[in-house]
């Protein structure tokens, strides 16, 4: 059974940062990419980061490109999002998800998903 397990949320000031954590289990991680989703209340869930199941790859909503930061860590089963300089449109539900297909991710979709972290960005 896939369970993803995230941490690392809370309530940030604006301008600060935050790391988020994913452990995985039950799936042979390095076969699998990873994303992070966030979703928002009357919002679209919205991919905002990515990468390949070697870790090769990574890919960024452009609401996010520069600030957050994706890896991996095979040993660990464990995948990360570091966010720098976050913001008041950055508060959401954050979810890791896996998927053994990368485009998956840039369609809107993933095969696991997390129980979700919340982030909240005051001003």
């Amino acid at each position: 059974q896939v369970r993803l397990v995230e941490s690392g949320g809370g309530l940030v000031q604006a301008g600060g940062s935050l790391r988020l954590s994913c452990v995985a289990s039950g799936l042979t991680f390095r076969s699998y990419a990873m994303a992070w989703f966030r979703q928002t209340p009357g919002k679209e869930r919205e991919c905002v980061s990515r990468i390949s199941g070697s870790g090769g790859i990574s890919g960024y909503s452009d609401s996010v490109k520069g600030r957050f930061t994706i890896s991996r860590d095979h040993a660990r089963h464990t995948v990360s999002l570091q966010i720098h300089v976050l913001r008041p449109k950055d508060t959401a539900d954050y979810y890791c998800t896996a998927d053994r297909t990368y485009q998956h991710f840039l369609a809107g979709h993933a095969g696991y998903w997390g129980q979700g972290t919340q982030v909240t960005v005051s001003s």
